[in-house]
């Protein structure tokens, strides 16, 4: 990467018009001088890498790809954030020299990749000095080969999840249950105390840490876990820390000092006297018994240290488990020093765990290896609701759900001969019929008849758990959906441009009648071919939401009524159409795109009917409020619903309707992309699409228009015709792709207008400010540097009679003013010729002849 300069600005340049819409590292990588890589300059790129640079870049997700024997590193804005502080150096860098820390893993996915395999890794455990000091990270990794011009692999792509907030929480869980464990057995405090501080110091890597009580403004300290520092065991006044520390300790809140020289709640006797303990940074947690201050637990750094708020919760949570054993260990030491004679120590014990036999949230037993308990908790009944005589006449096996009777005895049988506790969970019955999830804790007794266990219920936790996995999935099919709705809007629009000069030529040709009969059907097949790409690429915009709409007010019913003949022609003399209208207020929509949305349901509809039913159209007005079941905005909607009484549709193609390319109409009979475009058509338009359908009971499919302030639009005004002069003027056509612009322009020339032609909207002010007066401008809208919109905007203040027509792949509405004519990508020279007509109100064309 040190072999890199940036070059004139960070702006992709137009020869590298793959990179638009790219975000950042798209303007980075058209910034960097290539030549010094084994990639070489980006004009000598081949088209493989080019594609694949292209997919990633627009990807949401983090993607990076590895060119080249050498691993040469390109990825996205977001891998940039996963690369921290070595973003942007690692553009362009070879792998090995970009994550030196990684080297081997890298090589081992380079000789796997580019010998045409592919590598999964699950929670992978890094160590990566994304920061510059080491950092443990924990990351799901896919691999996969980039196949180059040859069909041969040439690089490798990874798509990656960084993991390590997950793996780090479960770890932190592990360590807790672990530390309970461990403290659990323990009988006195200096036990309990000295494995819980050499558990958390060893786990944090601290220098110092001890639990201390409080008392009398004193603290006493009697085991600390030491590493490179001297210990502080014994009695220390809490007044030597000054006023400002002991006012943050009566806040009851953890106290946290990642630099103890630069803390001003010390004083400076209090600074000094830690400074010679060797305490740099340090965690108090300050411990409490009811409303008594009782404890606290320190965790301290002999350097200056920048604690997370991870680990602050962690000395909090360990500091709660410390006292609640160390109080436990007080209580028994206690209860043995009050009794002095075997009977008194056995009845106390005795009265302890009948209380706690009482008294415990968990279920508590007494049973036996051949199946039945003795003795059952009154928890039993409060979990589950069977009463204590129930419980004991029945063998325990018969509450148990019989898919797990069978590992639940192997774990009895096992206990039995192990003679040791063990653990496992199942599904035991209610009295209401319904299955609680218990985790259980089994031990033996030494008569090595009976055992005891606990049993804590896991229902709320298993439910929650459920619940959070539906969130998860939920978020992952929108990533999944945004993301192919981002790539697929790109394609298209890239395909808009190949195919613009296509349907130009081969509509010329036609025109001009060019060729044998022959060959002017073969001609004709090539454009009918080409028209059918045209409109599945504007569904695809449809779907990505990036298709060229121009809303007006629409008046549905009046849709409805004009399409109801179509409708019944099409759907034939086996279902009957049934349209059910309410005073309506006119909804904002394409005209032409609701008109194709209806007949596509339609069509849907009758494929759904073969054998015959009922079609039902209808429309309504509703009100839509805060948190409404659709999900819509809150307001005004016109609903436009579409009706069958087919098969209907089951789950599973119920939650994959709307994705593109599903189908169940099988190979050859459908592009599955129509609900996904009707989908797209009502979210761009600021609406939105329910599905209401069951296997064997029809769907109906509603379409959400918001309601418009306008009048609706007279769609049937006649539009006047007379010839076109011999000479119309001057175009000024702008246009950055050259077979695009050549296409464009024989049609205009076709039209009688001299074409001027300009491959920038900057190209094109230089030509306006030397003198150039054109009568009408035709230029693209997404191009490197000016956009068509902006070059509009800038001619209207100096130029404002010159008639403007933009013409793109897909427009943001954001991007072009409602008011400037829009013609879409690819069109022929009629459709030019009725746009330039209604753009000129003088200029008045008549379809006549065989260029009409």
């Amino acid at each position: 990467m040190s072999d890199l300069r940036i070059v004139d600005t960070l702006r992709p340049a137009p020869a590298h018009e793959f990179l638009l819409g790219g975000g950042e590292c798209a303007a980075l990588i058209a910034a960097l001088d290539w030549s010094a890589t084994p990639l070489g300059p980006i004009a000598q790129w081949p088209q493989s890498l080019r594609t694949a640079t292209a997919l990633l870049l627009r990807s949401p997700v983090p993607i990076v790809m590895l060119w080249g024997v050498e691993g040469v590193m390109l990825y996205n804005d977001a891998y940039s954030l996963f690369a921290g502080g070595r973003h942007p150096h690692l553009l362009g860098s070879n792998v090995r020299e970009g994550w030196p820390e990684v080297a081997d893993f890298n090589d081992h996915v380079m000789r796997v990749g580019l010998a045409g395999g592919t590598l999964r890794y699950s929670d992978q455990e890094l160590t990566l000095h994304r920061y510059g000091r080491p950092e443990q990270v924990w990351m799901d990794l896919d691999y996969s080969p980039v196949l180059d011009e040859r069909g041969e692999p040439a690089g490798v792509i990874c798509i990656l999840a960084e993991t390590t907030e997950r793996v780090a929480n479960a770890r932190r869980t592990q360590f807790l249950l672990s530390l309970s464990d461990a403290l659990r057995p323990l009988a006195t405090r200096d036990a309990i105390m000295m494995a819980a501080a050499e558990r958390l110091g060893e786990w944090m890597g601290a220098s110092r840490v001890f639990y201390a009580e409080i008392g009398g403004g004193m603290m006493t300290v009697d085991f600390d876990h030491c590493r490179g520092v001297p210990s502080l065991k014994g009695v220390h006044s809490l007044e030597a820390f000054g006023p400002g520390l002991l006012s943050a300790y009566r806040s009851g809140a953890p106290v946290v000092t990642h630099d103890v020289a630069g803390d001003a709640r010390l004083n400076d006797e209090a600074r000094a006297g830690l400074a010679d303990r060797r305490v740099g940074a340090f965690i108090d947690v300050l411990l409490f018994d009811e409303s008594e201050w009782v404890g606290v637990l320190a965790v301290q750094s002999a350097t200056a240290r920048a604690w997370t708020a991870a680990e602050e919760r962690l000395v909090q949570e360990v500091g709660e488990r410390v006292k609640s054993a160390v109080e436990r260990a007080r209580a028994e030491e206690e209860l043995l020093r009050m009794n002095e004679t075997l009977e008194e120590q056995i009845a106390v014990r005795s009265a302890e765990r009948d209380r706690l036999w009482n008294l415990s949230q968990d279920m508590l037993a007494r049973a036996d290896y051949s199946g039945m308990m003795s003795a059952v908790s009154p928890a039993w009944s409060r979990v589950l609701g069977w009463s204590e005589v129930e419980l004991l006449r029945r063998g325990y096996a018969s509450f148990m759900h019989p898919d797990d009777v069978p590992h639940t005895m192997r774990a009895i049988a096992q206990m039995a001969q192990t003679r040791r506790p063990t653990r496992f969970e199942n599904r035991i019955a209610t009295l209401d019929d319904e299955w609680k999830h218990i985790e259980w804790t089994v031990a033996p007794e030494a008569d090595g008849v009976n055992f005891v266990a606990v049993g804590r219920d896991l229902s709320e936790t298993k439910a929650r758990e459920a619940d959070l996995e539906i969130a998860r999935e939920a978020l992952r099919q929108s990533q999944k959906m945004e993301a192919m709705g981002s790539l697929t809007g790109g394609v298209a629009h890239d395909f808009n441009n190949l195919l613009t000069p296509i349907i130009g030529s081969l509509d010329l040709l036609v025109r001009k009648g060019i060729g044998t009969d022959r060959e002017q059907r073969l001609i004709a097949g090539a454009l009918q071919s080409a028209e059918r790409a045209k409109m599945l690429v504007q569904r695809l915009l449809a779907f990505a939401r990036r298709q060229p709409l121009q809303p007006t007010a629409v008046d549905v019913a009046r849709v409805i009524d004009s399409m109801t003949g179509l409708i019944e022609s099409t759907l034939g003399p086996t279902i009957a159409v049934r349209v059910e209208l309410d005073d309506l207020a006119p909804a904002r929509a394409d005209l032409n795109q609701l008109e194709m949305a209806l007949l596509n349901l339609a069509v849907n509809a009758r494929d759904a009917m073969p054998d015959g039913g009922t079609l039902t159209i209808a429309a309504s007005h509703r009100s839509v409020f805060a948190n409404d079941p659709t999900g819509l905005a809150p307001g005004q909607y016109v609903r436009l619903s579409v009706g069958d009484t087919g098969c209907g549709m089951d789950e599973d193609t119920l939650r994959r309707a709307i994705e593109p390319f599903f189908s169940t109409k099988g190979v050859g009979k459908g592009t599955g992309l129509g609900l996904s475009m009707v989908h797209g058509l009502t979210a761009q338009l600021g609406g939105g699409l329910t599905i209401d359908s069951a296997a064997g009971a029809g769907t109906t499919i509603c379409l959400w228009l918001p309601v418009s302030a306008a009048a609706p639009v007279d769609e049937d005004r006649p539009i006047e015709f007379a010839a076109i002069p011999a000479q119309l003027g001057t175009a000024l056509l702008i246009d950055d792709e050259d077979l695009v612009r050549m296409s464009t322009a024989h049609m205009l020339a076709d039209l009688s207008y001299h074409v001027v032609e300009a491959a920038s909207a900057e190209e094109a002010l230089r030509l306006i400010e030397g003198g150039l007066v054109p009568d009408v401008l035709v230029t693209d809208h997404l191009m490197p540097g000016m956009s068509g919109a902006d070059l509009a905007r800038l001619l209207r203040v100096s130029h404002p009679t010159l008639p403007v027509l933009i013409v793109s792949g897909y427009a943001d509405e954001a991007g072009i003013d409602a008011d400037i004519p829009r013609l879409t990508k690819p069109f022929r020279h009629a459709e030019l010729e009725i746009s330039l007509a209604a753009l000129v109100p003088v200029v008045t064309i008549i379809a006549s002849g065989p260029d009409a």
